[in-house]
């Protein structure tokens, strides 16, 4: 079994060191994506460390913005873009040697706060979610990977995601809210009625089977309709819209298989996450 919590301790402080690097070597006017600039970017990302420092203090914490309290609490997957506008409106700071400062030192207490803790403790997340602390990391680790990779393809300089820091995305967040209870989150009809196993394979986390019947998704052993396999970085591109699944197919880094393969659009159509930032083309 991969220890995706070691590997999520060890690569954070790093994969944000190189995300400050590069917010730090670019106008914070430039353009990361159709709507943010780069210091718009770093802003989001600053702001999701800040949350993360009281989601993740010992006994919880606070949201540091009130007025986010009940849209944290009522968010969908598809309504994640304007909880984002939102919180963008309450921190307003788009200094970069500020932000990236401040996500440095909030990086730094979030890995000192939940040293020796029980990192599958779940904590409250969005739309009355539940987290593991580790898929907590997790999830910020890919805030970092992805963004990073907003800003350096619209900038065009060079921006790396290994498989292996990508992978706890996956293994600690996606599974771990799955397993806990995703709450309001995936909210939306049901795409069908029969029951559809996908089984997701990888070299970099361990084997699992997410099911979905109906309008609740699991994760179980057992046949599986569809297997994917699949790179942990191409997976976390293409679930939030960075690339198509057409051109992820065609790089082999996503394989789809299996007895009932046509059934992985309707799984997907449930078991989402937001495609909402429009990369520059």
């Amino acid at each position: 079994m991969v220890d995706q919590v070691a590997v999520v301790r060890e690569v954070l402080p790093g994969v944000a060191r190189r995300f400050v690097g590069l917010v730090r070597r670019l106008p914070a006017d430039a353009r990361a994506t159709a709507e943010w600039t780069v210091a718009d970017t770093a802003a989001h990302v600053a702001s999701i460390t800040t949350m993360y420092t009281s989601i993740l203090a010992p006994g919880g914490g606070p949201v540091p913005f009130k007025a986010l309290v009940e849209p944290v609490r009522t968010v969908t997957v598809d309504t994640v873009a304007d909880l984002n506008v939102m919180a963008l409106r309450h921190f307003t700071n788009r200094d970069p040697q500020t932000l990236t400062d401040g996500l440095l030192s909030d990086v730094d207490t979030i890995l000192k706060i939940t040293d020796g803790t029980d990192h599958d403790r779940t904590v409250p997340w969005l739309g009355d979610s539940r987290v593991p602390v580790g898929g907590v990391l997790a999830h910020l680790v890919n805030e970092l990977l992805v963004h990073g990779w907003d800003i350096a393809r619209a900038q065009r300089v060079p921006w790396t995601t290994p498989p292996r820091e990508a992978a706890p995305f996956f293994a600690l967040f996606l599974v771990g809210m799955i397993r806990n209870g995703t709450g309001s989150l995936l909210d939306g009809p049901p795409p069908s009625d029969r029951r559809i196993a996908v089984a997701f394979r990888s070299r970099y986390t361990d084997p699992v089977t997410l099911v979905l019947h109906g309008d609740r998704v699991t994760a179980e052993d057992g046949p599986a309709d569809v297997t994917v396999r699949f790179d942990p970085a191409a997976l976390n591109l293409m679930m939030f819209g960075r690339v198509s699944r057409a051109r992820t197919a065609l790089t082999g880094k996503v394989v789809v298989s299996g007895r009932r393969p046509w059934l992985l659009p309707a799984f997907l159509r449930k078991v989402r996450l937001p495609t909402n930032a429009r990369p520059l083309s």
